[in-house]
């Protein structure tokens, strides 16, 4: 396989000294499902749990769009959890199946995260076991991930430097020998002994990488240490949304202390009756990872199902950079140079048919034969940035969840609490966008207009002089 070749190859380069009897080119693997598991962590914090019920939940344009069933929202915050939990439950179970047979809990992960997720008394035991030094362990983690993103950012290095090695190769090969200098001369070194001393530091630095990451952490090792911190954020998870969304594992009261190491406890509703009312169960009695994600799927209805809410969200954007251009730039109410041309056809490029058209619509029934001073555009500048307080914070964590997860090295490792679906535009009902959209673009366009005739007045005026 390719893999293996240039693995093998790799570890030909670096020496005898690079360990062959660990994880390899699956720690980058582990390191990721390890970030993963730390970001769970700390977005379950009493903290994150919190601010996501508070101050998330409870937006202005979450209630608007969305919906204001807090129930139903937090199904759907839960129902994201799980996901992202459910796919680092199958990357231990795949190191788990590495490991030797002795060792039936790592071989036979995906049957014991399934059984966890169904409630079944023994895996709950031992769920309550795991949590106990999982702040311990998630400390390791956070550890193993820092060390794999430096190893990553120096093999890279390492490529680099050896396709240059490569290169000048290729270069003595086509130009023929180097004429000898003068005797008495002091000669510089040449380039190709600069880069060859470059290339063995380097070789030795990602050597010496290797050997304190998870490179040559047995698959054994990691895939325990990943096994009991998804189960101890699976009984952090039952804490967490239990008294509010049906089908978690349960936790007796009892047992729930046991959990403080991770972030301390939280105190469930005295009623359970009131969880939701409006959702089905998360979990089913066959659940699999497949039915938690169709879960969590946006609807034609709303702008995720229609695809469009990362564009959406751009043109939001747009519009606040636009708009913060026209601002009055001082206490005199002197407004700015205005904005370039080009800036508001790349905004109306970024529009979807059907909103260009609401637009045109709009404009030409609101601003027939109607004055566009500097009264109208003071109170179209007013009404766009009222829009917007709302409406931006959902845009901004669009674009935010969007990186979060793209496959770049400083989001594929990262640790932080990250923004969830149902704070973004996924879910918002498009019809109500739309219109939302419309009212901001509508008021941009008179504020534009009495900045065009301002300018053009102020340009007449300079030409009389």
């Amino acid at each position: 396989m390719p893999g293996r070749s240039w693995l093998a190859d790799l570890l030909s380069r670096l020496g005898a000294g690079a360990r062959v009897d660990g994880l390899g080119i699956l720690a980058f693997e582990a390191a990721t499902a390890m970030s993963r598991l730390v970001s769970l962590h700390r977005t379950l914090s009493d903290v994150e749990v919190r601010r996501l019920r508070g101050d998330a939940l409870r937006a202005e344009g979450v209630a608007r769009l969305t919906s204001a069933d807090q129930s139903l929202l937090l199904r759907l915050a839960c129902g994201e959890l799980v996901a992202d939990l459910d796919r680092t439950a199958d990357t231990a179970a795949r190191l788990g199946a590495r490991c030797c047979a002795d060792a039936p809990l790592l071989r036979g992960f995906d049957r014991v995260y399934a059984e966890a997720k169904r409630g079944r008394l023994a895996q709950l035991d031992a769920t309550i076991v795991f949590s106990r030094g999982a702040g311990k362990r998630f400390r390791k983690m956070e550890r193993h991930v820092a060390v794999a993103v430096k190893l990553y950012a120096e093999m890279d290095a390492l490529s680099e430097l050896e396709a240059s090695e490569r290169r000048m190769e290729q270069w003595k090969q086509h130009s023929g020998p180097i004429p000898a200098q003068a005797p008495g001369k002091r000669q510089a070194a040449e380039p190709g002994e600069k880069l060859m001393r470059e290339l063995r530091a380097q070789r030795h630095k990602v050597r010496r990488l290797m050997e304190g990451s998870l490179w040559s952490v047995p698959a054994r090792k990691a895939a325990k240490l990943i096994a009991k911190s998804v189960l101890a954020v699976l009984a952090r998870m039952s804490i967490a949304f239990g008294a509010f969304v049906p089908g978690l594992p349960p936790l007796t009261v009892g047992r729930a202390p046991a959990l403080g190491h991770l972030s301390g406890p939280l105190h469930r509703a005295a009623t359970p009756d009131a969880a939701l009312r409006h959702s089905a169960p998360i979990f089913r009695q066959k659940d699999t990872a497949l039915q938690v994600l169709e879960s969590i799927k946006p609807s034609a209805s709303t702008v995720g199902g229609s695809g469009m809410e990362l564009r959406y969200a751009n043109v939001v954007l747009s519009v606040e950079t636009l708009l913060d251009a026209l601002k009055p730039a001082s206490d005199t109410e002197e407004l700015r140079a205005g904005i370039d041309l080009s800036r508001r056809d790349g905004l109306y490029k970024m529009l979807p048919m059907s909103i260009r058209k609401a637009v045109n619509a709009e404009l030409r029934e609101s601003w027939r034969g109607q004055p566009v001073n500097e009264e109208a555009a003071a109170a179209s500048r007013d009404a766009v940035a009222s829009v917007l307080r709302w409406l931006g914070p959902m845009a901004h964590d669009t674009v935010r969840w969007h990186d979060e997860r793209s496959m770049e090295r400083a989001q594929r490792f990262s640790m932080r609490p990250r923004a969830l679906m149902v704070q973004t535009l996924h879910f918002a009902d498009r019809q109500k966008a739309d219109a939302a959209i419309v009212e901001v673009l509508v008021g941009l366009s008179c504020v534009c207009w009495y900045d065009d005739e301002r300018r053009r007045l102020e340009s007449m005026d300079w030409d009389d002089e």
